[in-house]
């Protein structure tokens, strides 16, 4: 494609993606669908482009008001993911004098929000959480996330997993934490592999992993994946119960649950029962109360834990959002813990970096619900062999540990997790 048909695509997509009106990844799908002509270095470039620009908005919108031409162009330029001299020969001269006096500007010389590139509701729960530790997340945040594979430990070992990527080019490294996960360099295409067909990998972030792993879900128990959704969690949790039992994956959309059913038929997993359900109450929900052994409830949440993947979502969500959010997580706990047997685990879990979502509604579910007793999530990931568990982990309210992942210090997705255990 000639560099200025190229630039003039990305500025394209760039302005669909900044309506807001869908998630990101559906709009640069729809794209690539619309136009079928595009080859993977293409594509690539585009989607790479549009992913900078959410990224680092703030900046480059400063940025963009010294520049000439449409808005979306000026951030598309200061976006472009592809050689600087591809670029170059599709901009007229101003363009070009404007853009090198862009590339002179040091960090030191930005104010704070065109370096971390955050809404300002957002910056005030991550700098009391984190302190000097704001400024590596917020660094974190603008750079893309590794790939992640969870090896099927059903079928495959990790180790002979890894040395048939090797072969076919793909170098991937053990993650540090997850048994089951290898760390693949760059974004090789997967899905024509014969591991990926035969369903001995699936892509999921070992952040992710780690839940299912917390779940610890043993042979012939009765299990709920409360919302599965596309069942990445669903998948890790048949392997590790060793296709046997019963485990139900549970979600208000059978859209969702549709995505599962190729992934499930590549895993060889036969326990699995996907079942849409109309909410946290329904009659499926009602029938299995105190008969379940282990509950996951992976709730609906911001996603500001998966913003090196979903860097719109910063500017999709909203303090009024999260409310009606904390409300839906509240009742989906509260509905989910109902079905626990005495003795049985139950595990709350997001992809958030929020306390308004993660310890607010542990705390106040244990306080509410004294029948559930705190288990120290780094005490169970050190008993199922996880290195370094307690780096892992932070203190909540009962003085158990929770699992809190971070993307700058463990290189996973914002992950939080909360444990108990129902009292006989």
């Amino acid at each position: 494609m000639h560099p200025k048909a190229l630039l003039d695509a990305c500025a394209e997509l760039v302005r669909l993606t900044l309506t807001f009106e869908h998630p990101a990844d559906s709009v640069v799908s729809r794209f690539f669908r619309d136009n079928r002509s595009l080859g993977p270095r293409e594509r690539a470039t585009l989607a790479e482009t549009t992913y900078a620009v959410l990224r680092k908005k703030l900046l480059f919108e400063q940025l963009a008001r010294s520049g000439s031409g449409p808005k979306e162009r000026r951030l598309a330029i200061l976006g472009f993911h592809g050689p600087r001299d591809f670029l170059k020969s599709a901009l007229n001269d101003q363009e070009k004098n404007w853009l090198e006096q862009c590339d002179t500007l040091q960090p030191g010389d930005l104010m704070d929000r065109h370096r971390h590139n955050l809404p300002e509701w957002l910056v005030a729960p991550l700098k009391e959480q984190l302190g000097d530790g704001f400024w590596p997340l917020a660094e974190s945040m603008q750079q893309g996330a590794p790939l992640d594979l969870r090896v099927n430990a059903l079928s495959d070992k990790r180790a002979e997993v890894q040395k048939e990527l090797s072969q076919a080019g793909i170098q991937a490294v053990a993650t540090p934490y997850s048994p089951w996960g290898l760390r693949v360099d760059g974004k090789p295409a997967l899905t024509k592999l014969p591991a990926f067909v035969r369903g001995a990998i699936e892509v999921q972030d070992e952040g992710s992993q780690l839940l299912a792993l917390l779940l610890d879900a043993k042979r012939g128990e009765m299990v709920v994946d409360f919302c599965a959704g596309a069942g990445g969690k669903t998948l890790a949790i048949g392997a590790s119960m060793r296709n046997t039992g019963r485990l139900y994956a549970f979600d208000v959309s059978a859209h969702r649950l549709d995505a599962l059913k190729p992934r499930l038929a590549r895993s060889g997993l036969s326990n699995v029962h996907p079942a849409a359900i109309a909410h946290e109450r329904d009659d499926r929900v009602k029938r299995l109360a105190g008969k379940i052994d282990r509950v996951l409830v992976d709730a609906p949440c911001s996603g500001l834990g998966t913003l090196r993947r979903n860097p719109d979502l910063k500017w999709r969500q909203s303090p009024e959002a999260l409310q009606e959010l904390a409300a839906k997580q509240t009742a989906i706990l509260a509905s989910a813990a109902r079905l626990l047997k005495a003795g049985g685990r139950l595990v709350y879990a997001t992809c958030s970096v929020l306390p308004q979502e993660n310890e607010a509604i542990a705390d106040a579910f244990g306080a509410a619900h004294p029948d559930f007793v705190p288990a120290d999530a780094g005490e169970l990931l050190t008993q199922l062999k996880v290195e370094h568990a307690a780096s892992l982990c932070s203190g909540g309210a009962t003085g158990t540990r929770n699992l809190r992942l971070w993307p700058h210090t463990h290189q996973t997705d914002g992950f939080f997790a909360a444990v108990w255990t129902r009292k006989g």
